[in-house]
């Protein structure tokens, strides 16, 4: 299902979107990638949900991609003998592993690795930071704080730790079983939440097995401080701009937003932008004009994906966020000073053949008039290193692997074509041009441009270019040379 745009859109699957009906609605709407909240649903429920996916994958014969975010650990204190209490600013406030219900005087965390890392100074912030507290002095099993910022805490709030590296694992044991079930499904992606060094993503990665690629949340001031260790060890990066806008002050997040999605362009991995894009969307038919220009600077900024969470997952008007994303990209892609901020922020990276071959490509294709760039891939990363270019025409990803289809599915500008395997160039071209005239990016006449590697099925040898004409003999020809 070719799109007219390059951007890719995310769409959260929840109860207000679980049916057949829906699902497809929301991938002909413009979705191309679905998400499974792991915080939320039982196994019965996703494994449902994708079912129905990949129906809808095979009924309208398009790659669709499906993400499954892992839940990670949820740090929360306990429980009020009263239900809840008023802290006031100023005021001294305890939490220990006393698992005593709590009064306005203290509370239980139950999380001793907390006690254990935190240092004088340090701030806790509760209920998404509403609360915020500053340690004066800690233990092994307790912390004694002021209220900088008061307000109501109540049972079993959120608790965030921004000012130091805790001592956890991002998977919990939950997480541990929900990362073998999904794989066993058949996800294309992992999204693993808590993430704070290129160590939580080593273990991620280690239990997939390459059974899905592993996308790092990026929610934490740790992690941002250690984003290029996390960046190589990843196969892409969430921009989870929620729990970051709660660690770390509101002002920060644009240029770090900005920063990572550079960064990430730059070693060919996909960035998805996420978190309160179109929040009003969940209970109105229209967004506001901020969340508007929100949307469209994530797509200035040559974001891979856009994200939509409860806006699709339980929302109001699912189909409409997922139709309003889908047009305000078109309307900034076709803005010229989208193409000018996307030439301007890019950098010549790479010294390898295949980022030699895949930037030739490009330049071969704004000079001249070229519809569309077929890459054959086997592992998708050819494909990468043609987004991260970021051409001016239709990038084609030509793979007889279904598994690379889905995954490029969340890259920019990919069109997803699933081929028979070819053994020389000559059927690869065949394939390209055939591909091209059956989507629709070019016709009898026009010419795109091919890049292969040789010998074929070999991932990491891309060393051949060529421009074909897309003519009617080059489709049924059989000639194998």
């Amino acid at each position: 299902m070719r799109r007219q745009r390059n951007v890719k859109i995310v769409a959260t699957l929840g109860p207000a979107s679980s049916d057949y009906e829906t699902i497809r609605a929301l991938h002909e709407a413009g979705a191309d990638v679905f998400r499974l909240n792991m915080s939320h649903g039982s196994h019965e429920e996703i494994a449902e949900r994708h079912r129905i996916i990949r129906k809808v994958e095979t009924d309208l014969d398009s790659a669709i991609a499906i993400l499954a975010d892992l839940q990670g650990p949820k740090l929360r204190v306990g429980t009020f003998a009263n239900g809840s209490e008023e802290l006031v600013e100023g005021a001294a406030f305890r939490m220990d592993l006393d698992e005593t219900p709590g009064d306005v005087n203290r509370v239980n965390l139950p999380h001793p690795e907390i006690f254990q890392a935190l240092e004088p100074g340090a701030s806790l912030l509760v209920n998404d930071g509403k609360i915020r507290l500053k340690v004066e002095s800690c233990g092994v099993d307790f912390a004694d704080c002021s209220v900088v910022i008061g307000g109501t805490i109540s049972n079993r709030k959120g608790v965030n730790v921004p000012d130091v590296m805790l001592p956890l694992a991002a998977l919990s044991e939950k997480d541990r079983k929900d990362l073998e079930f999904v794989c066993e499904l058949g996800v294309d992606w992992l999204a693993l939440s808590f993430v704070q060094r290129a160590k939580d993503v080593f273990e991620a990665k280690g239990l997939a097995d390459g059974r899905a690629a592993v996308l790092a949340k990026i929610e934490k001031p740790k992690a941002v401080e250690f984003f290029e260790e996390i960046l190589d060890a990843s196969d892409g990066i969430m921009v989870a701009r929620g729990d970051l806008g709660v660690e770390l002050p509101v002002s920060a997040v644009p240029p770090i937003q900005k920063r990572l999605i550079r960064k990430c362009r730059s070693a060919a991995k996909p960035v998805i932008v996420a978190t309160q894009m179109l929040e009003s969307m969940i209970e109105s038919p229209m967004p506001t004009r901020a969340e508007v220009s929100d949307v469209a600077t994530a797509i200035y900024e040559g974001s891979d994906a856009i994200m939509l969470s409860a806006e699709s997952a339980a929302g109001q008007y699912p189909i409409e966020a997922v139709q309003t994303m889908d047009q305000v990209a078109k309307e900034v892609e076709a803005d010229g000073t989208y193409r000018e901020v996307i030439n301007a922020s890019r950098k010549a990276v790479g010294t390898t053949v295949a980022d030699g071959i895949v930037a030739a490509a490009r330049e071969i294709a704004e000079k001249t008039d070229i519809k569309a760039i077929a890459c054959f891939t086997q592992s998708g990363t050819t494909a990468l290193l043609t987004a991260r270019e970021r051409p001016s025409v239709p990038i084609l990803a030509m793979t007889p692997i279904e598994g690379t289809a889905r995954r490029l599915a969340l890259s920019w500008g990919c069109n997803c074509v699933v081929t028979p395997t070819v053994e020389r160039f000559k059927g690869a071209v065949v394939a390209a041009v055939r591909g091209a005239r059956a989507g629709g990016f070019a016709s009898e006449g026009d010419q795109i441009v091919v890049t292969a590697g040789v010998p074929f099925n070999v991932s990491g040898t891309t060393n051949i270019l060529r421009v074909a004409p897309c003519d009617e003999r080059l489709i049924y020809s059989t000639d194998p040379e």
